[in-house]
C-alpha cells in the first residue's frame, strides 16, 4: 500500500485521533520545515501534533537515531533532506512502517528548476549561508532580546522600531518576528502611573508604534495568563473597567506623542509585524529593503 493512500484512509476513519505524532526532519536548522508544518497544521481545528524535531541530520548515524524515534512513535514524517542516500533510506523505512513521508520542498524546487532550465545545487542549509545579511539578522535578534520589556533604554537610539503597549499586546513576539527579518526592534511596556523612559522623547531615528487591543479580549487574555501562573484574577490587572481606562490612557498618550497606533485585537503576530514594516517602509525604506534582502522577500511599498 502506498503511504499516501494509507494516510488518506486514516483521515477518513470515523474515530480518527486528533492527537498525532509529527516528525520534522531537516539537514539544516529546521526553520523552513517547522514554519511549513505549523502553517499546514493551523488549517485543521482541534488537532494537536506531538512534534519530534530532528535537525542537522547529515550522516547515516544521525538518520538511524531519527528512524529509531519514528519506529517508537509512528506518525507523519515531513523532511527536507538533499542527500539522496539519506532520503531513500528515510522513505524506504517509512514505506515499511506504512506511514506517510513528505519532502516539502521537492515540488517547489522541481517546478523552479523546470521553469529556469537549471539543476538545484542540493546543498543542505544553503539558505543559511554565513553572509553579512545572516549576521545582520543575528545582530537584530540580540538587540530585541537585550531591549525587551524596557531594558537598556540607553541603547534605544539604535533601534529601527520601538513598540509601546499595555501588558499582553504581543510586544515581545512581534519584536522577535521583526528581528528574524533583520529589523532591530525594542519594546516598552505602558504601565499606568509609571513614566515611560525619558529617552523616548529624544529619539529621532526609530519608528515608535503604540499597540492597543480590544478591552474584552485583553481581559480574557490576562485572566488566562494568571491562571497559567496559578494566581487569582481578583486584581486591577483584569478588572474590565480598569483595563478600559488603561487602554484609553495609553491611546491618548500615543496620540499626544504623534505615534502610529496598531490595534492588534484581530491580528496575528505576523500581521502586526507586516503592518509595522509597512509603516517603516514609508519612513525609512532603506531599512525595509535591507530586511527583505535577509529573507529574500519583496520589500513592502510605503504607499500600499
Amino acid at each position: 500500500m502506498h503511504p499516501g493512500d494509507h494516510h488518506g484512509s486514516h483521515i477518513k476513519a470515523p474515530n480518527a485521533p486528533r492527537n498525532f505524532h509529527l516528525h520534522l526532519v531537516s539537514d539544516a536548522t529546521g526553520e523552513t520545515i517547522n514554519s511549513v508544518a505549523r502553517a499546514c497544521v493551523s488549517q485543521f481545528d482541534q488537532v494537536h501534533p506531538i512534534e519530534h524535531f530532528w535537525n542537522l541530520v547529515r550522516t547515516e548515524r544521525q538518520l538511524d537515531m531519527v528512524l529509531e524515534g519514528i519506529r517508537e512513535n509512528p506518525g507523519l514524517v515531513m523532511f527536507t533532506l538533499v542527500n539522496e542516500k539519506l532520503r531513500h533510506k528515510l522513505q524506504d523505512t517509512c514505506r515499511e512502517l506504512a506511514i506517510p513521508s513528505i519532502s516539502v520542498l521537492d515540488p517547489l524546487i522541481n517546478a523552479l528548476g523546470t521553469y529556469l532550465g537549471l539543476q538545484s545545487q542540493s546543498k543542505p542549509g544553503r539558505q543559511h549561508a554565513l553572509t553579512a545579511e545572516y549576521f545582520g539578522r543575528i545582530d537584530a535578534m540580540d538587540f530585541a532580546l537585550n531591549h525587551d520589556d524596557g531594558q537598556s533604554a540607553w541603547g534605544l537610539h539604535d533601534a529601527d522600531v520601538i513598540l509601546v503597549g499595555v501588558s499582553r499586546t504581543s510586544k515581545t513576539p512581534t519584536c522577535i518576528y521583526l528581528a528574524n527579518r533583520g529589523i532591530k526592534a525594542a519594546n516598552i511596556p505602558y504601565v499606568p502611573n509609571c513614566p515611560l523612559p525619558p529617552e523616548l522623547d529624544q529619539l529621532k531615528r526609530p519608528l515608535i508604534v503604540g499597540l492597543t487591543k480590544d478591552p474584552e479580549r485583553l481581559v480574557q487574555i490576562r485572566r488566562n495568563r494568571l491562571k497559567l501562573l496559578n494566581q487569582g484574577d481578583d486584581t486591577s490587572y483584569t478588572d474590565p473597567e480598569r483595563v478600559r481606562e488603561e487602554l484609553l490612557e495609553a491611546r491618548r498618550l500615543f496620540t499626544r506623542k504623534g505615534w502610529a497606533v496598531i490595534d492588534v485585537s484581530r491580528r496575528s503576530i505576523e500581521e502586526t509585524a507586516a503592518e509595522v514594516m509597512m509603516l517603516l517602509a514609508r519612513r525609512r525604506p532603506q531599512v525595509v529593503a535591507a530586511a527583505a534582502a535577509v529573507t529574500g522577500e519583496n520589500a513592502p511599498k510605503g504607499n500600499d
